[in-house]
């Protein structure tokens, strides 16, 4: 038989164990509320520099790799807007959290993915990287047997040029908008996205290029530019973005800190 005494203290343990994991959670989960308000502040001070209105500036907090428990964190701190790259991902933790946070997808999409997605995230509230046609019907088919509103999406431009990097070329940014806009009736066309150069000194230009897309666009599409989003600008970069008419940030990092992936075996 075990030790009574031995039991006690084994139990004891344990408890310690499991309040230094809680204490060191709600450390981690302080901290990205902190880091939020930094943020938020930080996107206030570029938006005045560049005289627009912050409350006109979305900022999207990416938690992809981040547990369920520090975004609630930065829930409770009264954001909701939430990012996630991978479909999985988002399946996962949004049925964990509440249904008024606002995700976008920000991710690469596949069209073997889309229907989990629609299916597993009611309150998706857009899809930022739409890059060809493709994509664009099938997530039109998707959302309307669904029978859900139409969806909001971004036409995701590649302004670097570099092959790593999704998204139809500027080029072909107007054929995808109008398609979109004309022929998908359950998306509904909000503007474009480019995820830019990693060399910070280049970021300007694909800033540029991006609210040079977004001209041609609404000129082809007969709508003013305020109503044409321009989602740029991530940690490294998004307060020149705002500076050069971001409407939509997405910054990760910044507030929940380095990516946790997997170790490899």
């Amino acid at each position: 038989m075990n030790n009574p005494e031995e039991c006690k203290a084994n139990n004891q343990q344990q408890e310690e164990e499991e309040q230094e994991m809680a204490a060191s959670s709600a450390a981690m989960d302080g901290v990205a509320a902190v880091a939020l308000r930094s943020v938020l502040q930080r996107v206030q001070q570029a938006a005045d520099r560049s005289g627009r209105e912050s409350q006109r500036i979305r900022m999207v907090a990416v938690s992809k790799t981040k547990p369920v428990s520090v975004i609630r964190q930065v829930y409770d701190a009264g954001h909701r807007f939430f990012g996630e790259n991978y479909v999985q991902e988002l399946v996962e933790k949004a049925p964990q959290l509440p249904d008024d946070i606002e995700w976008h997808f920000i991710g690469n999409l596949q069209s073997n993915k889309v229907k989990p997605l629609i299916a597993g995230v009611p309150n998706l509230a857009m899809v930022e990287t739409v890059d060809d046609e493709k994509i664009a019907n099938h997530l039109n088919l998707v959302v309307g047997s669904f029978g859900r509103k139409p969806l909001k999406v971004l036409v995701q431009v590649n302004t670097s040029g570099e092959e790593s990097k999704s998204g139809v070329e500027p080029s072909g940014c107007v054929e995808l908008a109008k398609h979109v806009n004309l022929s998908c009736p359950n998306l509904q066309f909000c503007g474009l996205m480019t995820i830019g150069m990693l060399d910070y000194t280049s970021t300007p230009e694909n800033f540029k290029t991006l609210a040079n897309c977004r001209s041609e666009v609404c000129k082809a599409l007969g709508i003013p530019e305020e109503q044409c989003e321009l989602s740029m600008g991530m940690s490294g970069d998004f307060e020149l973005a705002i500076e050069m008419g971001s409407t939509n940030v997405r910054v990760g990092s910044t507030i929940f800190g380095a990516r946790e992936y997997p170790k490899k075996k």
